[in-house]
């Protein structure tokens, strides 16, 4: 049977691909971020920036495959970032940086941008590839002070992309959203399912 390997270290896209059938073995890139955007140009749309961090996260992923999974599998890989005035956000990292984010964002409407990299693997080699990206329209409630400060508390803000989540604490602070709600966590189970046929292989055939 094919194995899954997921390339990222988000709970969040582990649980959506857990909750929909598929266990995957997760293998943590070591991808320099910061590299890949500078290689891009400060033009680059935000789907370019996305896909091009997938698509090197599932690449570097490959490089580091165990022999037997790397036999049969297909890798996945994922970046989010959240656009909002112009501008890409990706984790925070510190709790001053995910309250300002927040105080920007506070009762407006960004779009969270998810590069999709599905990459077919035999005895080792990539065989077929399959990169896309799918953006989310969020609109985001404002938390009271003594909120922002509880939610940022938490930790959970400062390691995910745009400061927010839509499947943990903060889902509270998210009013609505326009788009698909798996593509917010990390990971769209419909254009990965479409990614995964491109590179012949069912969804089904991974439950």
């Amino acid at each position: 049977m094919t194995r899954v390997v997921l390339g990222s270290a988000s709970v969040g896209r582990l649980g959506v691909l857990r909750q929909a059938g598929v266990d995957p073995l997760v293998i943590v890139s070591g991808v320099d971020e910061d590299a890949v955007i500078a290689s891009l140009g400060p033009a680059a749309a935000p789907a370019e920036v996305v896909c091009a961090l997938a698509d090197a996260k599932a690449a570097d992923v490959v490089g580091r495959l165990p022999e037997d999974v790397a036999a049969d599998c297909v890798v996945i890989g994922c970046d989010s970032m959240l656009g909002l005035d112009g501008r890409l956000h990706g984790k925070p990292g510190t709790a001053d940086a995910a309250r300002m984010q927040w105080q920007a964002m506070a009762g407006r409407a960004g779009a969270l941008h998810t590069g999709h990299a599905v990459l077919r693997v035999r005895d080792g080699a990539i065989v077929e590839k399959a990169v896309e990206s799918r953006s989310t329209t969020v609109h985001f409630a404002t938390p009271s002070e003594a909120d922002l400060d509880a939610y940022v508390g938490t930790g959970e803000p400062l390691g995910v992309a745009g400061a927010f989540t839509l499947d943990g604490y903060g889902g509270w602070f998210v009013d609505r959203i326009e788009g698909d709600p798996s593509n917010v966590i990390g990971l769209s189970l419909p254009l990965t399912r479409r990614l995964l046929d491109r590179v012949g292989i069912p969804v089904t055939a991974l439950w």
